[in-house]
């Protein structure tokens, strides 16, 4: 088992590649259409949208919990 102190990077990198996986996938599919090659094209897709998500979302997180709790009414 991996340690818990590990769980925010982990999050961050199923969440980036959940989200990566889907909208390559959509843009992908909205670019190149059914190709024969389409699962070629997606994943090569993916694996690039993925390299720059990954750190995106480690470095966006902080910022979106701040602004979260701005929004949100005090305890």
């Amino acid at each position: 088992m991996i340690s818990r102190k590990f769980e925010p990077v982990l999050i961050g990198a199923v969440l980036s590649g959940l989200m990566s996986w889907l909208v390559s996938g959509i843009a992908t599919l909205k670019t190149a259409g059914q190709a024969p090659d389409f699962l070629s094209l997606w994943m090569t897709s993916w694996l690039t949208a993925w390299l720059i998500a990954f750190p995106a979302v480690l470095l966006a997180a902080p910022l979106a919990r701040r602004l979260v709790q701005l929004v949100l009414k005090p305890k």
